[in-house]
């Protein structure tokens, strides 16, 4: 029953609902994904880990730090694994890497959320400005009886059309928005890690202690 009436107001609204309908399905498809997504790595947090691996860094136990940050699935803690095991020019270079990696991760999808955001709107502005033109179309070859029929059908199909886009760019905006700023927290949160990470091997530089043992160290457990 109810799956009659919502394919008698899809045929209603025209052409323009296919697009639509690709549109809607896209969007709960992304809102889906990334709300899995954030979800796993919301679980995946260690702070109690991440404040022992800082307190091995600044006491200079990088082979603490090693061991406590290997493998573990936090994406700061695995910025800065990554970022103090693979050097290419300096520790800054490795951990802005190594964060953008997880940016990136964090940022999947974001694009096409935003796409469908002003997408599905204007697709429901292009039904209803079709409807209208069809119905003015069919006005002129009319009868009076005929001509109301024809107006209230041109009519229900633009709000159709706009009511459906709407619903998606309401459906896609409030998830877009969520996963903006989890991706901004991410960031600050990332940023914050390298930065005290790289004043702490500073730190630690000037008090004597050996960062490219270290490095000799993990890098022969890595391979």
């Amino acid at each position: 029953m109810l799956a009659n009436i919502l394919v008698k107001y899809f045929e209603a609204g025209g052409p323009i609902m296919w697009p639509i309908l690709i549109t809607g399905i896209v969007a709960v498809a992304v809102v889906g994904e990334r709300t899995f997504w954030w979800l796993r790595e919301s679980m995946r947090r260690d702070p109690e880990t991440l404040e022992k691996l800082f307190a091995s860094i600044e006491n200079g136990d990088f082979r603490q730090a090693s061991e406590l940050s290997k493998g573990s699935k936090d994406p700061v803690i695995r910025m800065i694994w990554h970022g103090m095991n693979h050097f290419h020019s300096s520790l800054q270079g490795a951990l802005q890497v190594a964060a953008g990696v997880e940016l990136q991760k964090a940022g999947r999808f974001l694009t096409v959320m935003d796409t469908l955001v002003t997408l599905a709107p204007l697709l429901g502005l292009l039904g209803t400005v079709s409807g209208i033109f069809r119905t003015f179309l069919s006005l002129g070859d009319a009868t009076v009886e005929g001509a109301t029929g024809q107006i209230t059908g041109g009519i229900g199909e633009a709000l159709i059309a706009t009511m459906c886009g709407l619903a998606i760019a309401i459906v896609a905006l409030i998830p877009f928005n969520y996963f903006t700023r989890k991706l901004a927290q991410l960031q600050f949160e990332l940023e914050s890690a390298a930065t005290n990470v790289e004043v702490m091997v500073g730190a630690a530089k000037q008090k004597g202690f050996d960062t490219i043992e270290f490095r000799r160290e993990t890098t022969g457990k890595s391979a």
